[in-house]
């Protein structure tokens, strides 16, 4: 079987398990604060049982290694390999340096950096095609398959494991602030998926569309895709400007068309991630350094 692993992807895969372990142990161990999915078990039996989380998370992916395996294809197994093996050995070693925060008196904090670290490296895990075992394959498999985002799915399921947890073990005041962090994390998830680059794009219908595609050209250096529609009421043919500019160019652009047509009907949307001339190929097809701003 051919596969072909990526060292930039296994490097942030790697930086992602980092960032993800540092929350656990010094956020959610440290302030008794739960987690859902495999990870909220393995807190569970830490908090019960006193059983090293690094050491069950190996234990209890080992089925899921096999599921990986079958469904998700070789590259993407050796990715969550290497993920869930990462974790486990940041766990390992954030358990033995840890770093003093002293939360225990404003929980709220703790709930937000909790979520906020486990969905940075939970998302740059994912962005890179890794995952970290457990819900991360199964949250990965209802995205394929069912279109759900990973950060729904995994909600959803860490809601389930949360509940039994607080019925097990935590107090409902831990469990509620456990349920603030997953939430961020979810959140910070589908972020990260998405994109952080914002840009904007702008549906524009004009009877002067060939004079602002012009402008557009000429002051912004911005492509301009122009669609065939009709009024649904008139029957008049129209043609329809979609252009796809930076957030900090919007305000230009609707200059230019108010300028030329201020009777012109324009929607402007966020666009979440852009690919492309202008973005990250320059005109000569090259990869940009950088996303233009």
């Amino acid at each position: 079987m051919k596969y072909h692993i990526k060292v930039k992807n296994t490097l942030f895969i790697l930086l992602g398990s980092a960032i993800f372990s540092f929350g656990i142990v010094n956020f959610n161990m440290e302030n008794n604060l739960a987690e859902g999915g495999f990870t909220g078990i393995t807190l569970l039996l830490y908090f019960m049982f006193n059983l090293d989380p690094g050491i069950m998370n190996l234990v209890l992916n080992i089925p899921v290694f096999i599921i990986g395996w079958r469904l998700l294809g070789i590259n993407t197994f050796i990715y969550t390999v290497i993920g869930t093996v990462a974790v486990s050995v940041f766990l390992w070693i954030f358990q033995i340096y840890t770093l003093e925060f002293s939360l225990r008196n404003d929980m709220t904090l703790a709930a937000l950096f909790a979520g906020t670290f486990i969905g940075v490296g939970l998302g740059i895990i994912f962005r890179y095609g890794g995952t970290t075992g457990g819900v991360d394959i199964i949250a990965r498999l209802v995205h394929k398959y069912v279109g759900w985002s990973m950060g729904r799915t995994m909600f959803l399921f860490d809601a389930l494991v949360i509940f039994s947890s607080i019925i097990l073990y935590l107090k409902p005041i831990q469990g509620m602030y456990t349920l603030v962090a997953v939430f961020i994390g979810a959140r910070v998830i589908d972020f990260i998926q998405e994109g952080a680059y914002s840009a904007r794009g702008a549906m524009i219908i004009s009877g002067k569309s060939g004079r602002i595609s012009e402008v557009i050209h000429e002051q912004m250096d911005r492509g301009v895709t122009v669609l065939h529609g009709s009024g649904s009421f008139t029957g008049e043919e129209r043609n329809v400007l979609y252009c796809v500019v930076g957030r900090n160019e919007i305000v230009k652009l609707k200059g230019i068309i108010d300028e030329i047509d201020p009777h012109a009907f324009v929607a402007v949307t966020s666009v979440h991630d852009v690919l492309g001339e202008g973005f990250t190929l320059d005109e000569n097809k090259n990869r940009l350094l950088k996303k233009i701003p």
